[in-house]
């Protein structure tokens, strides 16, 4: 079956934005392929900085035939209905349609056979529609024409075939690009225009013209050679996989080379020559892992275009894994150029030293400056901050998160005054020159410059932890006063944007409340912590917040496998006193969750549903809490009943005991022996009894068990 392929050369494409447009054209292009009947068998989209690839394969040559019933008027409808409708279904005269009875009348129904178009026919309707609509997320207009893209769009390859005929060009034109199949490569190395036919000569022919096509190959050469450089120097690649991806779509034909800076920058920490390196220059960092060769050619090392050329066809690129090492960072880097160069890329290199020396002055500038002021007599900056109009400056805001923190302490094993200083100082490095310049390093260059005060320890320690964690995959801090000003910090910001009414909607959350409430839960959870989380949230927005707290626990629960409706569950049970102690709950669904694992689990389940949904159909008639009072004893007259009774006046005290001394697999335990007396009541006991006192005793009797299972969790909320 033939094959289509699309390419659309364009100026450089923002490499943030080559891989969901790469998306893009394959969703657009397939989804409107299928909507016309031509259903392919497989898709594949490629980006490089200048164009988007697409290949479509297993397409049938034409569309199927269509046979269409279209329903008319009435018979003996007006004339003017009759022309619209003879119009609409492409018929000479109501004599072509034919006539259908239903209970409504006789109407006329035009049967309409169409003959499917050719292939290239519709695909040269559907490719310049999904250009002209292309969702760039900023696009430009050019010259003189109309036509809107993310660069100047220069040509359009479109030819359709199979492996055993020659493709044809598929003819269409959009705002005076005429599609072809002639293509260009790299625009240094082979200018040249060349034809193509089908997608397995197009990416050879790219590749003779020193454009990789594929962005994985590309990503696995930059990691593959990158690594190869570095071990060529006794030295180490700091990874990176956001900046291979990134490098990837600025080059068509990478070539890693090594350059080099004077080794008095590494008085600045390791962190500012990496961020000064990466936002500046695109350039990976090196580690220092052994002597360095003597002969190393001061650095000037690169992988030549016939060395790129095997690996790419012997496959060598793919390379595992390295494992990483501690150690300094090395006065080395190494950056990826787009083109073979002549001189081995020592000019390249050259400028890219001369540039990275100059950043790497301005980071020890700021370094030097910064440590000349004290972080306590940076905290008057912070009063003309605005941390959000209605919650005040940064300023108010450190003065509450240290009183929040200092409360905090104590519950967390923290000395207080550490807590407060460091609450204090934790936002000081957000008027410095460094943080100014790379704000990504807030919180690491407070603790730098703490370090460089002399400052305790652990001071130092919470001023860069505090922010953690600020990812699913980040870690925690564990030091009590770490602790203390991470909790104070995220909690000062819920209440705050809770108290203004600024929660996360939908898919928006601007403030990244949802991070902060994770982050929360998981520091509470992973360090053991007992907490009372409501004293803390206070009056105004605890119940809520704790609610959206709650949500956060069941993401974090479910990602790790439990069962989200067993979180609702115990949050809703009668004890609800524990329910902001998020240690406590995670136990008692750990409890409840191997309850129900077990058959008797299973089955208290069932009857428990069974008990509450008679409880909900006769609280209708009887009104809500009609049958919450004490039953009476003397009207138990059947076995099932009374023992079923006896043994919740057993379980339910025993339970209850079990849970104020959190042993949450006694409590369920005790639950669980309710199974048998459950299923003996449904058996043999008829609920709604004629007589209605006796009816009525049965109903308390299955309230009471209601009221004793939900003294661990609501069942209710429970999937069944």
């Amino acid at each position: 079956m033939p094959d289509l392929l699309l390419e659309l050369l364009s100026e450089e494409i923002p490499a943030r934005m080559q891989a969901r447009a790469a998306d893009d054209l394959k969703r657009l292009v397939t989804d409107a392929l299928v909507e016309q009947g031509l259903v392919y068998e497989g898709a594949k989209a490629f980006a490089t900085p200048r164009r988007l690839t697409l290949v479509v394969g297993g397409l049938p040559a034409r569309q199927p035939d269509r046979h269409e019933e279209r329903k008319g008027p009435r018979v003996g409808a007006p004339e003017k209905a009759l022309e619209g409708f003879l119009k609409a279904a492409g018929l000479s005269s109501i004599d072509e349609a034919t006539v259908q009875s239903d209970p409504k009348g006789d109407f006329y129904v035009a049967r309409i056979h169409k003959h499917g178009r050719a292939a290239t026919e519709v695909i040269a309707e559907i490719v310049p529609a999904v250009i002209r609509a292309f969702p760039w997320p900023k696009s430009m207009r050019w010259g003189a024409g109309t036509l809107r893209w993310v660069r100047p769009l220069h040509s359009i390859v479109a030819t359709f075939g199979s492996s055993q005929e020659d493709p044809e060009v598929v003819a269409f034109e959009v705002d005076g690009i005429v599609s072809g199949d002639v293509t260009r490569g790299h625009r240094v190395h082979a200018p040249d225009p060349f034809r193509v036919r089908r997608f397995e000569d197009y990416e050879a022919g790219l590749l003779k013209a020193h454009v990789v096509l594929d962005p994985e190959r590309r990503r696995d050469v930059i990691r593959a050679d990158a690594r190869t450089l570095a071990e060529a120097q006794n030295l180490e690649l700091v990874e990176d996989e956001g900046l291979i991806e990134e490098t990837a779509g600025l080059v068509e034909w990478p070539v890693p080379l090594m350059g080099s800076f004077d080794e008095e920058f590494l008085e600045v920490p390791d962190e500012v020559i990496r961020a000064t390196i990466r936002a500046n220059q695109k350039c990976f960092v090196l580690r220092r892992t052994g002597p360095a060769p003597k002969a190393a050619p001061e650095g000037r090392v690169g992988v030549g275009f016939g060395s790129l050329t095997r690996r790419l066809a012997s496959g060598a690129a793919d390379e595992a894994e390295a494992p990483q090492k501690p150690g300094r960072l090395a006065n080395r880097f190494i950056l990826v150029a787009n083109l073979d160069a002549t001189d081995d890329g020592a000019a390249i290199i050259h400028g890219n030293e001369r540039v990275v020396r100059a950043r790497l002055s301005d980071a020890r500038f700021f370094w030097e400056t910064d440590k000349k002021t004290r972080l306590e007599d940076r905290l008057e900056k912070l009063k003309s901050i605005t941390f959000h109009e209605k919650l005040g400056t940064q300023h108010e805001r450190v003065e509450r998160i240290a009183r929040l923190a200092r409360e905090l302490a104590p519950l967390v094993g923290a000395d207080p005054e550490k807590a407060e200083v460091a609450a204090r100082l934790a936002k000081a490095d957000l008027v410095t020159e460094m943080v100014g310049e790379f704000p990504e390093l807030q919180g690491l260059m407070g603790r730098y410059y703490a370090e460089a005060e002399g400052l305790d320890p652990e001071i130092s320690a919470a001023l860069e932890e505090h922010y953690k964690p600020q990812g699913p995959s980040d870690r925690i801090p564990a030091a009590p006063v770490s602790i203390a000003v991470a909790l104070a910090d995220k909690i000062d910001t819920l209440v705050g944007f809770w108290a203004i009414d600024e929660k996360p909607t939908g898919s928006k959350d601007p403030y990244a409340l949802r991070r902060a409430a994770l982050g929360v839960v998981r520091i509470v959870l992973e360090n053991g912590l007992r907490l009372r989380l409501l004293e803390t949230l206070g009056d105004a927005v605890g119940a809520d917040l704790l609610a959206f707290l709650a949500d956060r626990l069941k993401v974090q629960l479910r990602d790790q496998g439990a069962r989200h409706d067993l979180v609702d569950a115990v949050f809703a049970s009668s004890a609800a006193t524990a329910s902001d102690d998020l240690v406590l709950v995670v136990r008692r669904v750990e409890a409840l969750g191997k309850l129900l694992e077990t058959e008797d689990g299973k089955n208290l389940l069932a009857g428990y549903k069974r008990a509450a949904n008679i409880l909900r159909a006769e609280e209708k008639k009887d009104g809500a809490g009609a049958f919450e009072g004490a039953l009476d004893p003397s009207l138990l007259a059947d076995d099932a009943e009374i023992d079923l009774s006896a043994t919740l006046d057993t379980v339910e005290p025993a339970a209850a005991e079990a849970l104020r001394q959190e042993d949450f697999a006694f409590a369920t335990g005790a639950l669980a022996t309710l199974r048998p007396k459950v299923d003996a009541f449904f058996d043999q006991v008829t609920v709604n009894a004629p007589d209605p006192a006796l009816r009525a005793n049965r109903l308390k009797l299955l309230a009471h068990l209601r009221h004793a299972t939900r003294a661990v969790a609501d069942f209710d909320r429970i999937a069944g």
